[in-house]
């Protein structure tokens, strides 16, 4: 049905090319925190027939509701890569996970950006006022199979780490909205108010604020979401969610999201919100400085995982290497987050920090249903093989958890067509491993998944826009794990070549 969808979808575009009107541009990434405001009305002309759009710019448009994408595809080469995997979001992995192994020659899918189409409109309702909507889905442009990165661990659910694929958890759960699917009131005075699904605060600065844009191949915190989801992925968009935006006195803005339903409503907390200040200050001629904060506080956040078989005193997997259980780990999150951008001519410079700190869930779960619609529960392995984690953060001689994540980047266009991109990614986690009688105790290696580790990860890329809505990419990131966040690995490095071309529209 997914796909048939997405089909339909394709044909509806090039048909409708032939009678676009009125088009306005349509960015398939979102921006940084800050008020949705009334789109371009000196936009593209509209679509004349097919071949038009697929050469220039024009934009497909029928009374005020836009379509719009994009489709990223390429092939690549890793060092210690795991299968293909068409339902994950990320499809390949590019980061070194688990499951990574041998060296392999692979597909590379949504390697810049995810794959997704949707719809989109903004309608003037009198005053400065106007109507926004989007609704839009993320897939795999091989399977046409809609992204779905619970679904993805769930199908690993008993199978051995040694034969596992990509599996990645996700906030893209194979719903037809798995990116967004919002409706609000937009004003260039008072700023904008949408509510249901939408990104959250974090998701909309990593786009902005990572140099690679939140990119699966070249960007850890593109493709493992505890950036932009205050700690756990899954909660990088909240479905039933009231988000607020507002520009004030020239250079400042402010926002703020509250999620207002929980695991019933297809969310992966019971709750959350998010305050976000942040300017744009011109500094020397046409120069800017962007920054932005943003706290963050979910409730009972869900981080789904497979949880590990056999392992050695060192951490590292043995066969037979199950059970494999699909367990949740329920946790109190609260994070900030500080990003930057200058812009000086053709240069960008980056740079971004957030701190975690994860605890002890403020209702712990027995039974639920995920946002993919996995059923799991407490102590269920001879039932389901699924299981519920309580008890990972300050409790049971455990400490909580505390991870930060920082980076450095730049981007420069070379012409107008062609940007260098460079990035440099660190993680350093603490120790918070313990025992009811011997309390908090140290450790740094891998023996233990709460022990302190570090993980980084370099990165760089060149983007050639070689016509009006296509671009070729070729670009690398070399990833390592150490310590604790390197427990239950078969390989602790990855490098990833990848080459790919990319169709936005």
């Amino acid at each position: 049905m997914a796909k048939f969808t997405i089909c339909a979808a394709f044909l509806l575009a090039t048909l409708g090319a032939s009678y676009a009107a009125d088009a306005w541009a349509a960015d398939d990434l979102p921006t940084k925190v800050s008020p949705a405001t009334t789109l371009s009305t000196a936009a593209p002309q509209p679509c004349a027939d097919p071949a038009d759009f697929i050469t220039t710019n024009c934009q497909l448009t029928w009374h005020g509701i836009t379509l719009f994408g994009a489709v990223d595809m390429g092939f690549g080469w890793q060092s210690h890569g795991a299968p293909f995997d068409s339902i994950s979001a990320v499809t390949s992995s590019y980061l070194i996970q688990k499951q990574n192994q041998g060296s392999m020659w692979t597909r590379a899918a949504n390697a810049m950006s995810n794959s997704f189409i949707g719809i989109k409109g903004n309608e003037p309702i009198g005053g400065d006022f106007s109507v926004v909507f989007d609704l839009d889905a993320g897939f795999d442009p091989y399977s046409l199979r809609l992204s779905n990165g619970p679904g993805s661990i769930a199908a690993m659910n008993g199978v051995p780490q040694n034969l596992q694929d990509s599996y990645s958890d996700s906030s893209r759960a194979g719903q037809f909205y798995d990116g967004q699917g919002y409706v609000g009131v937009s004003s260039p005075t008072y700023g904008t108010l949408t509510v249901f699904r939408q990104n959250s605060l974090t998701l909309d600065a990593v786009f902005d604020y990572d140099p690679f844009g939140a990119s699966y191949a070249f960007s850890p915190i593109g493709f493992q979401g505890i950036t932009c989801g205050g700690g756990n992925t899954q909660n990088c968009r909240n479905t039933t969610s009231l988000k607020y935006r507002i520009n004030f006195l020239d250079h400042f803005r402010a926002a703020a999201l509250w999620q207002f339903g929980g695991y019933g409503q297809n969310n992966a907390s019971n709750g959350a919100y998010q305050f976000g200040v942040g300017a744009d200050f011109p500094t020397w001629g046409k120069d800017m400085l962007s920054v932005d904060v943003i706290y963050s506080h979910v409730t009972d956040s869900v981080a789904l995982a497979l949880a590990p078989g056999s392992n050695n005193a060192f951490g590292m997997p043995i066969p037979p290497f199950l059970p494999q259980t699909l367990t949740a780990t329920i946790s109190d999150n609260t994070a900030a987050m500080f990003a930057a951008k200058y812009t000086t001519g053709p240069l960008k410079l980056y740079a971004g920090y957030e701190y975690f700190r994860f605890t002890a869930p403020s209702d712990p779960q027995t039974a639920f249903t995920d946002i993919a619609g996995n059923f799991l529960c407490l102590g269920c392995a001879g039932f389901n093989n699924t299981n519920i984690n309580n008890a990972a953060f300050g409790v049971n001689g455990l400490g909580n958890r505390v991870l930060q994540i920082m980076w450095t980047g730049a981007k420069y266009a070379v012409t107008g067509d062609l940007d260098v991109i460079g990035a440099y990614y660190h993680y350093i986690q603490n120790s918070w491993f313990g025992t009811p009688i011997g309390g908090l105790l140290f450790c740094s290696d891998s023996s233990h998944a709460q022990c302190a580790g570090t993980y980084d990860a370099i990165s760089a890329a060149v983007d050639w826009r070689f016509a009006p809505k296509w671009d070729l990419y070729f670009g690398m990131m070399f990833n390592q794990v150490h310590g604790g966040l390197g427990f239950g690995f078969f390989q602790h490095s990855n490098i990833d070549p990848t080459v790919g071309v990319r169709f936005r529209f």
